[in-house]
């Protein structure tokens, strides 16, 4: 199981926000490149990043910063945020993102999502980003009517890398992990499933290790690394 840390980008700087909240930002660092160095020293074999400001706008603002930062690590680095069109998707991945996360558009458009995996093979991740029982969207702004799991199965014949679950109401909070909804998540997938939200002790990881066999290949974290309360090495360790 990977343990993957997570670097959310607003204005070029390093946050996490709370449970999405872009009102409840709080600033971590100035440097981006020094946190990805950082996670990669420490043993990260697989980056998270997030265009938070690109989520809220609509396209990727920062595209330039996500660039630099993966084309200087020789990890492999997942980045979501503003993704919407087939252009954004094709300049990420020739400048050598491993994947493109995708939501909203994904979301609203199955039909551009089946042809973007046809052409782009296992180099797609759909976040699916869940606020009890639906699906969030437009930067977890808004809040659809399609239930999470009806669009998981919906997505079961596409030949994705991987699905992200991030339960918004752990997300940031470091109140640990909720199983319940994992579980029901990884009966009806056919993809692999990355955990995002609440993951915050060697404890989550523990407990999250053991349904790496039912198809959990990861979790993110990223506030649990910053404030200290999850240590990366020990993490991997008991992941691995």
């Amino acid at each position: 199981m990977l343990v993957i840390p997570a670097i959310d980008l607003r204005n070029h700087k390093v946050v996490r926000l709370f449970q999405g909240d872009y009102e409840k930002t709080k600033v971590y660092g100035e440097d981006p490149e020094e946190y990805a160095r950082f996670f990669k020293q420490e043993g990260a074999k697989r980056l998270h990043i997030v265009d938070l400001d690109g989520a809220k706008e609509g396209y990727p603002v920062h595209q330039d910063l996500i660039i630099k930062i993966t084309q200087n690590l020789d990890i492999p680095v997942q980045v979501g945020g503003g993704i919407r069109t087939e252009e954004h998707v094709e300049t990420y991945l020739k400048k050598g993102v491993s994947q493109v996360i995708l939501g909203t558009k994904a979301v609203s458009s199955l039909d551009w999502l089946k042809s973007l995996c046809s052409k782009h093979p296992k180099k797609i991740i759909v976040s699916v980003d869940v606020r009890g029982d639906k699906v969030a969207i437009a930067g977890w702004i808004k809040t659809s009517d399609i239930d999470y799991l009806e669009f998981i199965q919906s997505l079961n014949g596409l030949d994705l890398f991987a699905i992200i679950l991030t339960l918004i109401e752990r997300d940031g909070t470091q109140k640990g992990v909720e199983t319940e909804r994992l579980e029901k998540a990884l009966q009806v997938s056919a993809h692999p499933i990355i955990l995002a939200g609440g993951v915050s002790t060697l404890e989550d990881i523990k407990k999250l290790k053991a349904y790496e066999k039912e198809g959990l290949i990861g979790v993110i974290t990223g506030r649990a690394l910053y404030e200290g309360t999850l240590n990366l090495k020990e993490a991997l360790q008991i992941a691995q």
